[in-house]
Formats: C-alpha cells, structure tokens, sequence
C-alpha cells in the first residue's frame, strides 16, 4: 500500500468518500491539516514519510520535492488545473513523475465567472450585505446585461464554457488567447491580441492560466485603457492582476467594481485595502469547488497516481 498525502483543500472537503476507493488502488491516504495551503517547511517535514503527494495550490518547489525525494516520494499529481505553483522542472531534474488533471471543471468555474459578473451588474452580493448586516433597504439601480461587450482573457476549457453560458445574454465577446486559434464555433466571439479592445469592454474576466509572461497583465497602464465604469471578474490566479494598481483604479471610479475570487496572496489579508470597497465581491479561491467536480477531478488524481506507481514498480 502507498501512503500518500493530500494537502488540496476541496478533496480534503470530500476526504471519507475516496479513502475506500483509493484503497482499491493500492493507495492509504492521508489527510493534510489545512484550510489553503501547507508551508515550505511543513511540506518538507512531511513529505519524506510519503510514497505519493496530490497537490493543492502549496508551494511545490525544488526544496520540497528534494526533501521527499530524500525520502519516501517517488510520485505526484497536481489536483486541478492551474500549475503554476509546481516546479515541474524539479520533477524532471529529480526523477518524479508527476501530471495534473486538466479539463475537470472548467463548467464550474465557469458558473462561478457568470455568477459574479451578474452580481456585479445587480449589485446583488451588496444588496444582501445591507439587508443583513446594516438592516438597510437598498435599491441601487443595476446595468442590463444585453447589449454589452465582454472581454475572456483565457479561452481555454474554462474561458470556452465561459463563453458558451454568455450566449443566452445576447453579448458580444472578445476572447484574448495567444494559444488557442479562432473562435471555436462560437460566431459570437471575436479574437484580439492583448490589450487591443480594452476600451470597449463592459466587462472583463480572466479565465486563464498564470505564466511568466501574463503575471500582472492587468496593471496600472492597462487598467488605463479599460472603459470608465468597466467591472473586472477574476476566477483564475490573483497575480493576473497588479492588485495595488486595482485598488487605485476602483479607489478613483475608473473601474466601478471587481468580483475576486483569486488574490495575490491568500488568504486575504485582513489589511487589504480591498476589503474596504463593498462594490467589490470576494471569493476564497473556491470556483472549481462543487460535489461533481470534485469527485471528477480526485478521481481522476488517484488513477494518475496508481498508475505512476504501477509502472514505477513493473520498471523495478
């Protein structure tokens, strides 16, 4: 049996219901105490003891994967999509092998953007909180979304789906993607390199994976261009975003409001300028997180897993 360690928060939620089946697999796993993420040096203490890792957003690096090479670890699946906190590269250099599991739960998060770009137009999150924290009545005056033009940074399995609930509201969408090619079938959608058309959007939400080269994509100088009274969603990873120069923009009126469900640093800090803006929305990273898409996505990690150690063993 091979011990592994969970440490992704959302298949922690779930942990009971894939203990037995892992177990099929040959797998014991091991919950992670943890609410986000696990430290640097927790990881390190800990990993040594462990055959098998499945990943959360932890800080995956050379030091951590050295440390449970030095020990017991011989293979890792990173849970979900993003991967942008694994050092993939240490895999390679150290011998680990390791893979995520793409296309799991871009439906989800796409629910998610959808649901927060709504909210942002009706102002239905700040509607509640007055009702219930301040015993108010509010009656702000929302925007129709018919009619608008929506910006989708990342046109892959979430941007796509993204896109595809977009349809019924009758928008017109920009989807910005170096590395996806046309429109893929949706005659609605419109493709422009990055920041072409910023200045048109009503609204612009960042679906895509975080790289070297798109980290603060939105910043002081883009921001700049964007629409008065634009509104920004992001369900993808905080440092897309320049969040000082965010704060600035919505501190001015230039950007109406953001709906967030990522940040730079998580989770938010409680001295975050952000907090003070009601017309802002905040999620705890938390849009890839229902029953289905979990199940699809652990599932999925524990079968890569298996099959990692079944070739590892039959190669001796």
């Amino acid at each position: 049996m091979k011990k592994v360690l969970v440490t992704c928060p959302p298949m922690l939620g779930l942990f009971d219901e894939f203990v037995e089946p892992a177990k099929q697999l040959g797998l014991e796993l091991v919950a992670a105490k943890t609410t986000q993420v696990l430290s640097e040096n927790e990881l390190m203490q800990s990993l040594p003891s462990y055959d098998g890792w499945i990943i959360g957003d932890d800080p995956a690096t050379y030091q951590v994967f050295s440390a449970g090479k030095a020990g017991r670890l011989t293979a890792a699946v990173k849970w979900g999509i993003g991967v942008d906190n694994v050092d993939f590269s240490a895999c390679d250099a150290l011998g680990i092998p390791i893979i995520n599991t793409p296309n799991v739960f871009g439906a989800e998060v796409a629910d998610l953007a959808v649901g927060l770009m709504l909210g942002l137009a009706r102002h239905t999150f700040y509607i509640d909180r007055e009702i219930r924290q301040n015993f108010n009545w509010p009656k702000p005056a929302g925007m129709s979304v018919s009619g608008k033009k929506i910006g989708i940074v990342g046109f892959g399995d979430i941007g796509y789906n993204t896109a595809k609930r977009l349809m019924g509201f009758d928008v017109s969408i920009t989807a910005y993607d170096p590395g996806i090619e046309g429109n893929r079938d949706l005659n609605y959608v419109t493709r422009k390199p990055w920041p072409e058309g910023l200045g048109e959007l009503d609204f612009l939400i960042f679906t895509c994976a975080l790289n070297k080269h798109n980290y603060h994509m939105l910043n002081e100088d883009t921001l700049a261009l964007m629409k008065p009274g634009s509104r920004v969603v992001n369900v993808a990873r905080g440092p897309l975003i320049d969040e000082s120069a965010l704060v600035a923009a919505l501190q001015s009126g230039h950007i109406a409001a953001a709906a967030l469900d990522v940040f730079e640093i998580e989770p938010l800090p409680e001295t975050s300028l952000l907090r003070a803006m009601p017309q802002c929305i905040f999620g705890s990273h938390n849009g890839s997180n229902t029953v289905e898409g979990v199940r699809r996505a652990s599932y999925k990690a524990l079968e890569e897993l298996s099959g990692f150690f079944k070739e590892l063993d039959a190669n001796g």
